[in-house]
């Protein structure tokens, strides 16, 4: 059978339980039709890049599935008709990740290396649109003309 990681962003006033129980409905759908969920991942709430549907967050969730491709097209029919989820792709890969996805390798390495503000320094206290080269003392052209007289 095919290989497909598919993932759904749902609303951002949508609780954890909510998510959860989407996305149970959605393994279950899978199961049912004869495909089989390798992998669950959810990768919680997170901002996106640009407004979709006048929500600025949402909960991304993905789904490493092992199914015919009327599976696909059947739980895409029904996330199209769901009002919680405001988009979904689906993509047919040669084999599925064993190991956690990119996005929670990340986060989780991010946790590891803890706060870092505080290496930040003073740079935050700059305003912004400056330059490091805009705020050094500039040398005027006589008294570089001067030290290479007496040079």
């Amino acid at each position: 059978m095919p290989l497909y990681e598919h993932v759904f962003l749902a609303r951002q006033d949508a609780s954890a339980q909510q998510v959860e129980e989407l996305t149970a409905q959605i393994k279950g759908v899978i199961e049912q039709m004869g495909g089989k969920v390798e992998k669950t991942e959810n990768w919680g709430l997170r901002s996106l890049t640009y407004r979709m549907n006048k929500n600025r967050k949402a909960h991304f969730t993905l789904l490493n599935i092992n199914a015919p491709a009327a599976v696909v097209s059947e739980i895409e029919r029904l996330e199209r008709i769901n009002e919680d989820v405001i988009r979904y792709l689906t993509v047919r890969v040669d084999e599925l990740e064993a190991g956690p996805s990119a996005i929670l390798r990340k986060s989780d390495r991010d946790e590891r290396r803890g706060d870092r503000d505080d290496r930040r320094g003073d740079r935050d206290d700059r305003p912004r649109g400056r330059r490091d080269r805009d705020d050094r003392p500039r040398r005027d052209d006589s008294v570089a003309a001067a030290e290479t007289e007496t040079e």
